[in-house]
């Protein structure tokens, strides 16, 4: 069953969609679910290398900000404050892993491999893979902050503000994962970096589609 964004709303700020969700208008959550998917994808996978897991972890913490949109305060941004929930379940899934599994470095694991999606298909699989497979390599404290900096676009108070780090530790991270991202990799893949680790279409659907059924029973 495909969703589509309840119009015409979809152009309204985050703190206004928050407070019309409080007042019970819960079907506007779906805009800020589909606003603010393709960002949490990306800040979840770079930390947890799988995206079947990262699908799951965003479901929770979509869950989990709508079971407490009470306590957002507006002391920062709405994007802020739910990417930071998203980083949260995503480092309680590494802990569990760890418990689980006994991995001595969970930053070295393999990826789970997955059937490629339509989206993945259609895009240009060369350039993508390149840029996603270096990313992948670095090390897990640079992954996350490169991923929110440079191919999310946060800024750097926004990325230290998530990943509760200093804004000059941010700084530092972003310089070193920058200096081990090869300078001949960065500018080929150029402008196309903006397309790496996409979440659109049936994905996008799927994940809106899991949490507007569990938020009905909240």
């Amino acid at each position: 069953m495909a969703f589509t964004n309840p119009n015409p709303d979809a152009h309204i700020s985050d703190e206004e969609l928050v407070q019309r969700v409080k007042d019970g208008q819960t079907s506007l959550f779906e805009i800020i679910m589909r606003r603010y998917n393709q960002r949490l994808f990306r800040v979840v996978r770079a930390i947890v290398k799988n995206e079947s897991e990262a699908e799951e972890i965003m479901q929770d913490a979509y869950v989990r900000a709508y079971e407490h949109l009470d306590q957002f305060m507006g002391r920062s941004k709405f994007s802020t404050w739910l990417t930071k929930i998203a980083v949260y379940e995503s480092y309680a899934l590494l802990r569990q892993r760890k418990r689980v599994v006994g991995a001595d470095d969970l930053q070295e694991g393999i990826m789970t491999a997955s059937e490629p999606s339509p989206e993945q298909l259609t895009f240009d699989t060369e350039l993508r893979s390149l840029l996603e497979a270096a990313v992948d390599n670095l090390p897990g404290d640079y992954r996350a902050v490169f991923m929110m900096r440079d191919i999310e676009g946060l800024s750097t108070a926004e990325t230290a503000e998530c990943l509760e780090l200093t804004e000059e530790n941010v700084k530092v991270r972003l310089h070193r994962a920058r200096g081990l991202l090869r300078r001949d990799l960065l500018n080929q893949v150029g402008a196309s970096s903006a397309e790496a680790f996409q979440f659109l279409g049936a994905r996008c659907d799927r994940v809106v589609g899991n949490v507007l059924e569990r938020i009905r029973n909240v």
